[in-house]
This record gives C-alpha cells, sequence and structure tokens, in this order.
C-alpha cells in the first residue's frame, strides 16, 4: 500500500506539516527533559539519602567504644599504624563494614596523617564482600571534597564517579562516605535512551497523522482551487460568456475560513459575469449604434447627395431652393446626431458644468408650452407647487433634460396619451398612460444606443435621448430612475437642491 505522497516544498500543506512536526516535537523535547530532570532529582536525593546513612555508620563508635579506625585489638599488629598514642595500631578489622552496602567508599582524613585511611566494600567472586584500600591519588581526590556535610560529585581514579559527603570528626579528622553513581547514571541514560527514541517515533508518526489531517482539511481549498482553474480556462476575451461555474453550497458556507473564500470566490465570479453579460451587451449596442448611425447619417447624405444633384441638373430658382432647404434640414439633423455623441463624450471625461441657480420651474413650464406646440393631439397637463423650485446646475443642459423625457413622451405614445409633469421639492416627474417601456428595454433604458424599436424609422431617433438625460443628471449629483407598465409610466429626476 502507497503511503501518502510528500507535499510539495513551500507548499501550504508542506508547511502547515512542519509547524504541527515542529510543536509535537518542541512539546516532546520539552516532556523528555523534564521528566529526566526530575527522575535524575529524585534518584539523586534518594542516593544522597543512602549517602547520609552510610556516613552516619561509618562515624558510628565500634563495640566498647573505640573509633571508626580502630579494630579494639590489643597491640600494634602488622602494618598498623598508631593514630591516638594509645600504643595500638589503628585500622579496621576486616570484618568491621558496620552494616554497610556493595560499593561503599569509607574514607577518614587526618591532618597529622597525610595519606589518611580509605576503603570501597566490594563484592567478591564466591557472594562475600571484602575491603578495597583506596589509593593515594583517590584520596588526594577525596581531600578536596568540602567539609560541610553536603553531598558532592567526585571522579575517583580507577573507581568512577561517586557521590561522597565529607563531616568533621573531633578536631583534626573528617569521616567521608559515599556511594557510586553508576546505578543513577545507568538508569538517567536508559531512560534519555528510551525518550530520543520516543521523540524520534512520535515526530514521525505525527508527520504521518499531520499529512494525512492536514490533507483532509485542505480538500475543501483544492476544491475551491479546482473551480477558479476552470473558470480561468475559459475564453473569456470577446462573445457572449456562459459563467456557470461556481463553488458548492456546501463549500460557501461562511462559517468556516474555506466558506469564506468559497463565498467571496462565488460573489467575485457573479461580478465577473455581470461585467462580462454588461460589456457583451455594450459590444451589441455599439454594433447596433454602428449600423443605425450608419443608416441615420446614411439617409440624410443621399438625400443631400440627391438633390444636390437635382440642383445641378436643373439649375432654374425654384429647384434651387428646394433642394438648398432639404440640404439645410438633413444638415441639422446630422448636427444634432454628433452634438450628442460630442456631449456625451465631454461628460465622460468629466468636463465641469455651470453651477448656477435655475429656476426648475420656468424650464418645466417652457417645456411643456413647446410640447403643446409640437404634440396637440397629446393632453398635456403640468403640477406645480406653489412656491418655485430652484436646483443649482448648468441651465442649457437641465434644459436638454427637459427637453429630451418630453420628446421621448410625444413620440414614443400614441395620440390621445396624457402626459403629466410634476415638480417635487428636489426635482420633477414625468407621467404618462402610454403602452411604456418593453420589458426587454426596461433594464437598459438609459444605456447608449438602447432602442425601443428596431425598425431604424427616422422618428426613432438613435437612441441617446435617455441616456443623455442619465449623463447630464449624473454630472449634476442627481439620479433618473424609470418605473413602466402598460398606461402606467414614469420617469423621476432629482437633482441637488439650491
Amino acid at each position: 500500500m502507497r503511503g501518502p505522497a510528500l507535499p510539495r516544498p513551500g507548499s501550504l500543506t508542506a508547511r502547515l506539516v512542519a509547524t504541527t512536526l515542529a510543536l509535537v516535537m518542541a512539546v516532546a523535547v520539552l516532556i523528555a527533559v523534564v521528566a529526566t530532570l526530575g527522575v535524575r532529582g529524585y534518584l539523586d536525593d534518594r542516593l544522597d539519602d543512602d549517602v547520609r546513612a552510610a556516613l552516619e555508620r561509618a562515624s558510628r563508635p565500634g563495640p566498647g567504644g573505640t573509633q571508626p579506625w580502630d579494630d579494639g585489638q590489643p597491640g600494634p599488629g602488622p602494618g598498623d599504624v598508631d593514630l591516638d598514642g594509645d600504643g595500638d595500631g589503628d585500622r579496621r578489622g576486616p570484618g568491621d563494614v558496620r552494616g554497610q552496602g556493595v560499593g561503599t567508599l569509607t574514607a577518614f582524613l587526618f591532618e597529622d596523617y597525610e595519606a589518611g585511611l580509605g576503603d570501597v566494600l566490594v563484592q567478591e567472586e564466591d557472594g562475600g564482600t571484602a575491603r578495597q584500600q583506596l589509593s593515594a591519588a583517590a584520596l588526594d581526590v577525596l581531600g578536596d571534597v568540602p567539609v560541610d556535610g553536603e553531598p558532592h560529585d567526585v571522579e575517583l581514579p580507577g573507581l568512577g564517579s561517586y557521590r561522597v559527603i565529607a563531616v568533621a570528626e573531633g578536631g583534626s579528622s573528617a569521616v567521608v562516605a559515599g556511594l557510586p553513581t553508576d546505578d543513577v547514571d545507568d538508569v538517567v541514560g536508559t531512560l534519555v535512551a528510551w525518550e530520543v527514541v520516543l521523540v524520534l517515533l512520535g515526530g514521525l508518526v505525527a508527520s504521518v497523522a499531520g499529512l494525512l489531517v492536514v490533507r483532509r482539511q485542505l480538500r475543501p481549498l483544492r476544491e475551491v482551487a479546482a473551480t477558479a482553474r476552470a473558470v480561468a480556462a475559459l475564453p473569456l476575451s470577446s462573445g457572449e460568456i456562459d459563467l456557470t461555474e461556481r463553488v458548492p453550497d456546501r463549500l460557501s458556507d461562511e462559517r468556516t475560513e474555506v466558506g469564506q473564500v468559497g463565498a467571496a470566490l462565488n460573489a467575485l465570479l457573479t461580478h465577473v459575469e455581470d461585467s462580462l453579460s454588461a460589456r457583451h451587451r455594450s459590444e451589441q449596442q455599439v454594433r447596433q449604434f454602428v449600423a443605425d448611425a450608419s443608416h441615420e447619417l446614411r439617409t440624410p447624405l443621399a438625400t443631400i447627395a440627391g438633390y444636390t444633384e437635382l440642383a445641378r441638373r436643373r439649375p432654374d430658382r425654384e429647384t434651387t431652393a428646394t433642394a438648398l432647404g432639404k440640404v439645410e434640414e438633413e444638415a441639422r439633423r446630422m448636427t444634432s446626431l454628433v452634438e450628442d455623441l460630442l456631449l456625451l463624450a465631454r461628460l465622460d471625461a468629466g468636463r465641469p458644468l455651470a453651477e448656477d441657480t435655475v429656476d426648475l420651474t420656468r424650464l418645466l413650464l417652457e417645456g411643456v408650452a413647446d410640447a403643446r406646440v409640437l404634440a396637440p393631439d397629446h393632453r398635456w397637463r403640468l403640477d406645480l407647487p406653489a412656491d418655485s423650485v430652484e436646483v443649482t446646475g448648468d441651465e442649457a443642459r437641465l434644459r436638454q433634460v427637459v427637453t429630451n423625457l418630453l420628446t421621448n413622451a410625444r413620440k414614443h405614445t400614441p395620440a390621445g396619451t396624457t402626459v403629466t409633469v410634476t415638480a417635487t421639492p428636489d426635482g420633477f416627474a414625468v407621467h404618462d398612460d402610454g403602452p411604456g417601456f418593453p420589458p426587454s428595454l426596461l433594464d437598459h433604458a438609459f444605456e447608449r444606443f438602447a432602442r425601443g424599436d428596431t425598425s431604424r424609422h427616422r422618428e426613432g431617433g438613435a437612441g441617446l435621448g435617455l441616456s443623455l438625460v442619465a449623463a447630464i443628471v449624473e454630472a449634476h449629483g442627481g439620479e433618473v430612475g424609470l418605473a413602466s407598465r402598460p398606461g402606467d409610466t414614469t420617469v423621476t429626476v432629482r437633482l441637488p437642491r439650491r
């Protein structure tokens, strides 16, 4: 069975696994160090207690009140040294171990006797015990031990590491007792070895388990990334885009971190889809406008060319006057179209408008009066407040807004339609009871080049009227709204008050 694949260096999985492993190893090493120090301290305390007990037994007087170094035998023996001046040889008897255990070190140091006396209780092959005399080098090392009753670690030549305690005995002597630290060192060494093995094994287990857990936890993130890659592979440069890829609902729950990423990606894809759809609509509208503008310009140009040719062939006064009249009319139409496009371009460029005090009430009165003359077959109504409505803006451009809205209502409603213009404290509204806007045009009525009819007849215009209204109102810092259904259409204009 194959193990889990190793993560790529620098990947989020690798960093998370490495961080987890580092934390596990750090905690494991800390526990191991604390455990080792605790065990070492406990064993050292036990060893110190044993050393103190050995010292107490070594300092205890022998039978009959003899000193610890005196064997109590009368007269000097071979090799005995008279340490207390009583005429007998002072040394330990071979059997005088005073209940000490194997490995116990006992030494007696004297100011008047440079070498001192000392031995170590050792285990013999037959199971018995024997005393091994300390060498002069070992006694020299013990002579440097502070006589303070506290345990000290020493390294004795030929014997190894010992834990010893030295106390004063009388005015001119000191007793030293000690036990080997081999058992403590062996226990601590074994403990450290096992800790090293367990820490390494724990690190290995943590690595494998961390890799599996992290991969499992990051699986939703990989699915989100897969959605992003699928979207990135789509051709989004042109044409109509069908952007249906989304992060599944189960991965877009914002209560989780991955869900927040998924929800953000879905919101981004929605915005991108809307933008691409708007771009496609704009491209289509531009194409439609190019066709409409070509038609709108081709017709007057053809008319101008035709009447010019007619005037050339029939240079009489009447024909020439008729031709010049038509040429002038068509030139006005082309000029109006070009001026509308130029105004939109200027507004897009952020050209500042005048900031004068404009009597909106007067503009509405004049606009409705002109509309009554141009469309007497419509019913025109004007609803004005008692006080005049004044706003801040460019009078010529605001007049164009009023004219465009009334012209739009006049051209796109049948005869007999009632058009009501109502002034409000912050603008005005134009309402009619005509057929209304087509549903397909309602959401895009204020976009440029949008047209309600596709027949391209002259009365329909180039589709710039409402887009000019929206651009001018927005340039004044206002807003325009549209609500339309058959028999009830209202365009609302709000402007900043004076």
